[in-house]
């Protein structure tokens, strides 16, 4: 702190005689007034009495300081294991993940007509793709918001709902197996050893995956040509059956853009690409990585689509957090879309919302259906899992300097 003060000081000098002004032509005489002389200067003193005081900004620094070193140290319970991915690892994922979606598409469009001899009902259907969406759909809807239990996690593909097939060695000899895989799951489940059992041939035993058994061993086909090109472990069964029931719905996205162009297959794909929904699928696509579950998740969670109630339902889609959102997931639940917003639109509730996407449906863009059914079907498929960043990456194998020759 410092005094400042100034002074005036004013010589004692003689006043200085006036200044003659210039002649004028005017006849009233000017006054002239004596200019005097004087200086200002500034003084400033130093308080050295205040450099001792201890400041207010000083006490709130070293408050916050010790704030900060107390939330630091306690901050130990908090911190848990990440799973993320460097830029290598995201190309690595990428790269994988699109030619699983062409090894998808592929054998969804191209799907030749299935022969089964223990399935009449299937006979001479070559479309699976209803089938495909209520499998990924029955996948997910084991999830429990009471319990976290249960979630996407593929275990519907294990053919017997009350053993696990890992364990029980008397269920394989049952169903006579006839591939076993052991697999190196280092990305995936913590560099320990991964079974994986496929069954070809055999009902998916539960009532309300009646009739899917098809899909099922058409994307086991598909993860057998997934596995074979891998670079990083086989794919997960929760992430081939998700990623299945997008491509399953995406191509009747674009089968509906192809029928607005009348039928042209070109003009259709232009259609779609130029106002289409590609550009939403982002959250979905990150979501790649989630665990295969090591047994089937309990019995009684999944309603039979085709023989329940709207309220069932209703409450249903209420228990996993997703109120609301059951008219525009009609497709997944059951071979014909018209028959069950049909159902749908004798509630009160849902009526409204079946009528707005029956009516987005038949615009060029399908705005409000696609970008509704994407976002539903997101978080969906992701519900009560865990997922890992860091899945299907792998070691890049590096260059040895030494070797090469200069």
């Amino acid at each position: 702190m410092g005094i400042v003060s100034f002074i005036s000081t004013v010589p004692s000098l003689p006043a200085l005689p006036p200044v003659p002004s210039p002649p004028t032509i005017t006849t009233s005489a000017v006054p002239s007034y004596p200019i005097h002389a004087s200086t200002i200067s500034c003084k400033i003193e130093a308080d050295n009495a205040s450099e001792t005081q201890f400041g207010r900004r000083d006490v709130l620094k070293c408050f916050g300081a010790t704030i900060g070193m107390e939330i630091i140290a306690s901050s130990g319970s908090f911190v848990e294991e990440a799973y993320a991915a460097d830029l290598i690892q995201r190309r690595q994922r990428s790269e994988f993940q699109s030619n699983v979606k062409v090894t998808l598409s592929a054998a969804i469009k191209v799907n030749p007509t299935m022969i089964l001899n223990d399935s009449t009902d299937l006979y001479g259907n070559p479309d699976l793709i209803p089938s495909i969406l209520t499998l990924a759909v029955n996948d997910a809807m084991t999830y429990d918001k009471a319990t976290k239990s249960g979630c996407p996690n593929g275990s519907i593909r294990f053919r017997s709902s009350n053993a696990n097939v890992q364990n029980d060695p008397t269920v394989l000899d049952a169903w006579n197996v006839d591939e076993t895989k052991l697999w190196n799951m280092q990305t995936m489940l913590n560099c320990q050893f991964h079974m994986e059992i496929l069954d070809h041939g055999s009902k998916i035993s539960r009532p309300e995956n009646k009739g899917l058994s098809a899909a099922l061993n058409l994307l086991e086909e598909a993860k057998k040509e997934i596995d074979l090109y891998s670079k990083c472990g086989p794919i997960s069964f929760a992430d081939l059956i998700q990623y299945a029931g997008q491509s399953a719905i995406k191509s009747t996205f674009l089968a509906s853009a192809i029928r607005k162009c009348g039928g042209n297959e070109e003009k259709g794909s232009l259609l779609y690409t130029a106002y289409g929904s590609n550009g939403q699928w982002g959250l979905f696509d990150r979501q790649f990585g989630r665990f295969d579950a090591q047994e089937p998740d309990p019995e009684g969670r999944v309603p039979q689509w085709e023989k329940a109630s709207v309220q069932e339902m209703k409450d249903k889609f209420s228990a996993i957090g997703l109120g609301g959102q059951l008219a525009v997931m009609s497709a997944f639940l059951g071979p014909d879309q018209m028959a069950t917003e049909t159902l749908l639109a004798t509630d009160r509730d849902v009526a409204p919302w079946v009528e707005k996407y029956q009516r987005s449906r038949e615009t060029v863009s399908e705005t409000d259906y696609e970008v509704d059914l994407i976002t539903t079907l997101t978080k969906l498929s992701a519900l009560g899992q865990q997922i890992n960043y860091e899945a299907y990456a792998y070691p890049v194998q590096r260059v040895d300097f030494s070797k090469l020759k200069l």
